[in-house]
């Protein structure tokens, strides 16, 4: 993980996924991703819509390692987890993440976040969705931030190269600063969800969001690519985002970045 005070350096950031695999190879990590479904992963911007032949329940979990010791003693670990169920009309999701990092025993950085997520399809390419989600993140300003978001979206694209989702709608914030009262923000919220498959065994994934509130603009932004390697293991290197425009005067950097090495396992 990297972090910047300004964009420029989540730009650069950009071009460490190769540096970063042979890093993580050198140290030893773990990072092993298991997926039901690949095509629904990371459902937190604006998923696609269920295949028809989508299983009923679906979910996946990752789990990422790293330890050095000598002259640095540091660990890192990263676990998330996603649940979905079909019904009818409805899509349901579940989404939980954990990382920490750690240095001589002492803790560096803590994420952590819940979502609960719903997606009902009209006719056609239309559907309305609603979220909630909790986070709380070491060093970013904020005790947590609880959001509950809802809205309208549109799948634009759907077709064996393309698929893309757009999405957008009205929401509310509660922030509570470290050591202060919170604050209650209106939230103007947009997102996509674009894939394009590269060929049968590729594909690529830019998925993004904006909330906006009277503070401040939140930008999150994941890139991946995925390449099988067999018909149920996969290779992925992805690159996260988060950006907060006006960050709250404790807070370390404006930029957070995460770029990750991960096997993928579908069943």
């Amino acid at each position: 993980m990297k972090r910047a005070d300004q964009p420029a350096g989540a730009t650069q950031a950009l071009a460490a996924p190769s540096r970063l695999l042979r890093y993580a190879l050198l140290a030893g990590t773990l990072s092993v991703a298991i997926a039901s479904n690949s095509a629904m992963a990371y459902p937190f911007y604006a998923p696609p819509k269920a295949k028809p032949d989508a299983p009923t329940l679906s979910g996946d979990a990752e789990l990422g390692y790293t330890r050095l010791s000598g002259n640095t003693n540091s660990q890192t670990l990263i676990a998330k987890t996603r649940l979905a169920w079909l019904d009818g009309d409805w899509l349901h999701t579940l989404r939980l993440e954990a990382r920490t990092v750690s240095e001589d025993e002492d803790t560096e950085d803590e994420h952590y976040l819940a979502s609960w997520r719903e997606r009902y399809d009209l006719s056609g390419p239309h559907y309305l969705f609603g979220f909630t989600r909790w986070e709380r993140e070491r060093d970013s300003g904020y005790d947590r931030q609880l959001t509950a978001i809802g809205g309208y979206g549109r799948q634009l694209l759907d077709n064996p190269t393309h698929e893309l989702s757009l999405e957008a709608g009205p929401g509310y914030r509660d922030d509570r600063l470290e050591d202060q009262d919170s604050q209650q923000l209106a939230v103007a919220y947009g997102a996509m969800d674009y894939r394009f498959t590269l060929s049968d065994t590729g594909y690529f994934e830019q998925q993004m969001s904006v909330e906006t509130t009277s503070e401040n603009t939140t930008l999150r932004s994941l890139s991946a690519i995925t390449s099988k390697l067999t018909s149920r293991l996969a290779l992925r290197l992805s690159h996260e985002i988060k950006h907060n425009s006006q960050p709250p005067d404790k807070a370390e950097a404006r930029t957070d970045t995460t770029t990750s090495a991960s096997l993928q396992l579908s069943w």
